[in-house]
């Protein structure tokens, strides 16, 4: 057999293993991400942020043109948010990046972590590198979900104008009836 042939079959093979072991850390990965209920922290988060970016906006309109948002207004708001930040639009990308930035074992480790069965003494510093590599899961996680969301300021923006160019109207039309 050629030296071409040989190293096409190795690359080839090599190529076939790294998908299989990429294939098991995601998994390892996604499994790490459901016992530490990854979503349902997410999803509580999102809405945390939504109902504070809501009162922000409540209290801009509030303090500057005198006008309550009514109810309908903010929950076109934070239907806005629900959808843009749902989880299972980053699950895939963040489940890649703690695949990506963790080895099987490291992941394994915390997925006992997570599930209370402790640490084997032996794992104790493995364990702490493990979280040393927590700022960075982090970043890249916050990255890749400033990339991967259409936001929804411009939304929001048009439909609190909308509604104060209706109030505007309204009470013009409430001013001219008077006259």
């Amino acid at each position: 057999m050629s030296v071409k042939i040989k190293l096409s079959i190795l690359f080839t093979s090599l190529i076939f293993f790294l998908k299989y072991a990429h294939a098991d850390d995601i998994r390892e990965a996604n499994r790490l991400l459901s016992v530490t209920d990854m979503g349902s922290r997410f999803e509580s988060k999102a809405l945390d942020q939504t109902q504070k970016i809501i009162r922000t906006y409540t209290s801009i309109v509030n303090m500057s043109l005198s006008l309550i948002l009514p109810q309908s207004v903010k929950s076109n708001i934070a239907k806005c948010y629900a959808e843009v930040y749902a989880w299972e639009n980053f699950e895939p990308g963040i489940t890649e990046i703690f695949a990506k930035n963790l080895s099987t074992r490291e992941i394994r480790l915390l997925i006992d972590f997570y599930s209370n069965l402790g640490l084997p003494p032996m794992e104790i510093e493995t364990f702490k590198n493990t979280i040393d590599k927590a700022d960075k899961i982090e970043q890249s996680s916050i990255e890749y979900i400033f990339n991967n969301s259409i936001g929804c300021v411009e939304r929001d923006a048009k439909i609190i104008n909308n509604f104060i160019a209706v109030k505007n109207i309204n009470n013009s039309e409430e001013l001219a009836s008077n006259e």
